[in-house]
């Protein structure tokens, strides 16, 4: 109360018009004043209590839209905070930027670093199809918008695309029928994880309001961004532990009866001197032999000797998968991308990377699969079935066949190219019939081998099975000798090693020699047919090798009764 007048609203600012009228009062009594200045102070009064009246207002209506704001942050938070999978967290930000930025076309786009490239993740609204610009789409950070923010780290309004810089995302969003836009940095503790986008198809639909409030939402997006992809990373260090895990699991059950080559022939001694050269690098490697010849250990004295032996020897049997989940079983697969895929599946490749992948029988693969596997040797990128998301795998590549890998492309079987990939340097592993020397030491080996597992003491075998060992031709190889000795072993008495009735005995009546001597000469045809691809004639058929003219060993082949196996 002043001289009588109550001052209900008082002027914040002390040098403000309604101070002044105040100290005005305070000097002069209203009692003294004319009618003509009491007049002027009511109106000063009055105009100072409006302005007063605006400025609360203002003040007001900046507090609620501090709080909205706010609020529409919070709200985002919320919705996206514990999204951690792409598609859901998304669909979660869409659904907010659409609570509070009216938008026909909406998209997240990150920045990948190890390419610094672009890559579309996600986009919302009127989409045609097939759309312009699908999932997974990258652009150069040069020249694009999302570069142009990126660099510049603040955000990109665009009032009307058609009039604006020429972008490359540009022109597909014009056939979209998108006009305005406005992209907004998603930055987090100073570095930028991509930019969040909104379009409209109303030139000058975005103003600065909305560009400062995407780019607060950004912020947040962000933040469940960077979540996300510290998830997805630990979730793909468990995958991949679990299935090493399994794996290894699965290679100590399925390991083989014996850790090192056996033998001192110089047909393996060759060979083993060709692993020794070519260990070392990271070429590629081919090794072909008959079945049973022993080309895995091979294959793991490869990966033994190279600069990768501490990291995993993974192995995949072509010919034992259905051609319908070889891919899967490759590159692995995503959550849904068939029926079955219950959850995201971690492929040999990815498993492999940083060590040695054996694809075995390499030359049972489906056609289609060899052009999807010679972009991984060629360029070391692939994606899993069903993805969007491309890997890189630094993997060293040895392949195992029984198969003649040249004939399956001259018969059009086999992608030349994928061969010529393949065979970079081949270690071809000769069968058990070429190197004769080394059947007595395979023999003792498994003997004792075996004798130690199953507890008994059977001794070596003697000279007499040795050579019967020796003249038989093997067309199993080191695989069948170490099934025939196990069954011996398992059948000799306590003391003694016997051979019994595994392999066909020399002696008894003539007919009984005349009968082992023609299944001999029957297994060795056999034999050089099968290395021959069952090729008669000609500088590489059987004839020639057998030193027999073509119809000699055309009619030795109908005395026999051989035919080949369709």
């Amino acid at each position: 109360m002043v001289n009588g007048v109550r001052l209900v609203a008082l002027d914040p600012s002390p040098s403000g018009p309604l101070a002044a009228t105040f100290d005005r009062v305070i000097r002069k009594p209203v009692s003294a004043m004319s009618e003509i200045e009491l007049w002027r102070l009511v109106e000063e009064l009055r105009a100072s209590t409006a302005r007063l009246q605006e400025l609360l207002e203002g003040r007001t209506a900046e507090l609620r839209a501090s709080e909205e704001r706010q609020r529409v942050l919070l709200d985002v938070n919320n919705a996206i905070v514990t999204c951690l999978d792409r598609d859901s967290l998304f669909s979660a930000t869409a659904a907010a930027l659409r609570r509070v930025i009216p938008f026909d076309r909406a998209a997240l786009i990150l920045h990948d670093p190890v390419k610094n490239v672009f890559r579309m993740l996600g986009v919302a609204g009127p989409v045609p199809s097939p759309p312009l610009i699908p999932l997974g789409t990258e652009w150069p950070r040069q020249g694009s918008r999302a570069g142009w923010v990126f660099d510049h780290k603040k955000p990109l309004v665009t009032a009307d695309l058609r009039d604006s810089l020429s972008f490359i995302e540009h022109a597909p969003l014009l056939r979209e029928g998108i006009r305005a836009a406005v992209s907004a940095p998603m930055t987090i503790k100073g570095k930028i994880l991509g930019t969040l986008n909104v379009g409209s198809r109303v030139p000058g639909r975005y103003g600065a309001d909305d560009a400062s409030l995407l780019a607060a939402i950004a912020e947040q997006v962000a933040l469940a961004i960077e979540n996300l992809l510290a998830y997805e990373e630990i979730a793909a260090l468990k995958a991949r532990l679990e299935e090493e895990k399994v794996y290894l699991q699965e290679e100590v059950r399925t390991e083989a009866a014996f850790g090192d080559v056996v033998g001192e022939s110089p047909a393996i001694l060759g060979a083993l001197a060709n692993v020794r050269k070519v260990a070392a690098t990271d070429s590629t490697v081919l090794v072909t032999g008959e079945t049973g010849t022993g080309k895995e250990l091979i294959v793991r004295a490869i990966h033994a000797l190279s600069r990768r032996k501490d990291k995993l020897l993974v192995k995949v049997n072509c010919a034992a998968l259905p051609a319908s989940l070889i891919e899967s079983e490759l590159f692995g697969h995503e959550k849904g991308a068939f029926t079955g895929a219950l959850a995201r599946k971690v492929g040999r490749f990815e498993l492999a990377s940083g060590g040695t992948l054996l694809l075995d029988e390499v030359g049972e693969l489906p056609l289609e699969l060899q052009a999807k596997l010679l972009r991984v040797l060629q360029d070391g990128e692939f994606e899993r079935v069903g993805g969007t998301q491309t890997l890189k795998v630094d993997v060293r590549l040895i392949a195992a066949t029984n198969r003649d890998l040249e004939r399956a492309v001259s018969e059009g079987l086999f992608r030349a190219v994928l061969y010529y990939r393949l065979n970079v340097f081949p270690i071809v592993i000769p069968p058990l019939r070429k190197r004769r020397q080394d059947i007595p030491c395979l023999a003792r080996h498994f003997a004792a081998h075996y004798a130690s597992k199953m507890g008994k003491r059977v001794g070596s075998p003697s000279p007499d099975v040795m050579d019967r060992l020796t003249a038989y031709s093997w067309p199993g190889n080191v695989r069948e000798l170490q099934h025939v000795i196990e069954r011996a072993v398992i059948l000799s008495p306590d003391g003694r090693f016997e051979l019994g009735n595994v392999l066909p005995r020399a002696g008894g009546s003539p007919t009984a020699r005349l009968r082992a001597l023609e299944d001999v000469e029957r297994q060795h045809i056999v034999a050089v047919l099968e290395e021959t691809g069952w090729r008669v004639s000609g500088e590489r058929g059987a004839a020639k090798i057998l030193g027999l003219k073509r119809t000699t060993l055309e009619a030795r082949m109908k005395k026999l009764g051989i035919v080949r196996r369709s």
